[in-house]
């Protein structure tokens, strides 16, 4: 191993939630479903939280359309979020660059118990079956 003098090596302390920053946010996103009305007229909840501290981020309710996604989408710009974690739906493929998304169940447990804690505690929100 190579020595270095000390003037050479540079060193920067900072606070986790600076280097956060510095590095950019993770998110997740997902959606859920409910209906007005009628089961015939269907509503989503999309929504996005920070990856690390399950801080809601932003959220828009409509149909499961592209449109939709998008507006989230401009919703979550002056974040600047680098990693997106969602399931495999096809409107996250089609508008998230592929090297800045990453689908799988295995991050996204934190916006899936917020839809959980959500169906319990929102009579309106249960599903007869899953």
């Amino acid at each position: 191993m190579q020595q270095l003098p000390p003037e050479q090596v540079e060193v920067e302390i900072c606070r986790a939630d600076e280097l956060a920053q510095r590095r950019g946010l993770s998110s997740e996103l997902d959606e859920m479903w409910s209906f007005v009305g009628k089961k015939g007229e269907p509503r989503w909840l999309w929504h996005a939280i920070d990856h690390t501290s399950g801080t809601v981020l932003a959220y828009v309710f409509g149909r499961r359309k592209d449109t939709v996604f998008l507006q989230l989408k401009a919703l979550l710009e002056p974040f600047g979020i680098r990693r997106f974690y969602t399931d495999g739906w096809g409107a996250y493929e089609r508008h998230i660059d592929p090297t800045q998304h990453e689908v799988g169940k295995a991050n996204t447990q934190k916006i899936e118990s917020k839809h959980i804690n959500l169906r319990t505690r929102i009579k309106r929100l249960v599903r007869r079956t899953i």
